[in-house]
């Protein structure tokens, strides 16, 4: 099984407002790059899509080492999603899980890969969360451009 190492980062000009997100895919000495943006949206609908479409386009099943600021996305896939599932996607306090839609994405795209969660610390000098950073903007500005 491939090994493969994922950068993900989302980013929003208001929130909600525009916003963007960054994939960094890395495996030996081959590299991917994407981003993509949205109108009227959420940092953490983003982080959520940086996290999604990274795993989306592994064309074989990996073993994936992903690395997110967003502590959101982290103990969401790690420490909630469980009990949103057993509880019929409510939280503790009994209100509608929001971005289910992209959390039921995100939940599929792990099924089909061996994913490791890792939280690192956002602006820190991180190369591989500097360049998911920085695609996470180029999102925005790219989807500003065409507007």
């Amino acid at each position: 099984m491939k090994e493969v190492t994922l950068y993900t980062d989302g980013a929003c000009k208001g929130n909600p407002g525009i916003g963007g997100w960054g994939a960094w895919l890395t495996f030996g000495a081959h590299e991917k790059r994407l981003c993509g943006g949205e109108h009227d949206t959420t940092n953490n609908r983003m982080e959520l899509l940086g996290a999604i479409e990274g795993l989306k386009a592994l064309r074989e099943p990996c073993q994936v080492d992903l690395y997110t600021d967003s502590s959101y996305v982290q103990k969401g896939i790690t420490e909630w999603l469980a009990g949103w599932k057993r509880k019929g996607w409510k939280t503790a306090s009994k209100q509608p899980v929001k971005n289910q839609d992209l959390w039921k994405q995100l939940d599929e795209m792990c099924q089909k890969h061996q994913v490791a969660w890792h939280w690192v610390k956002g602006h820190a000098g991180i190369e591989g969360n500097e360049i998911a950073d920085e695609l996470a903007n180029q999102g925005i500005d790219e989807l500003r451009a065409k507007s």
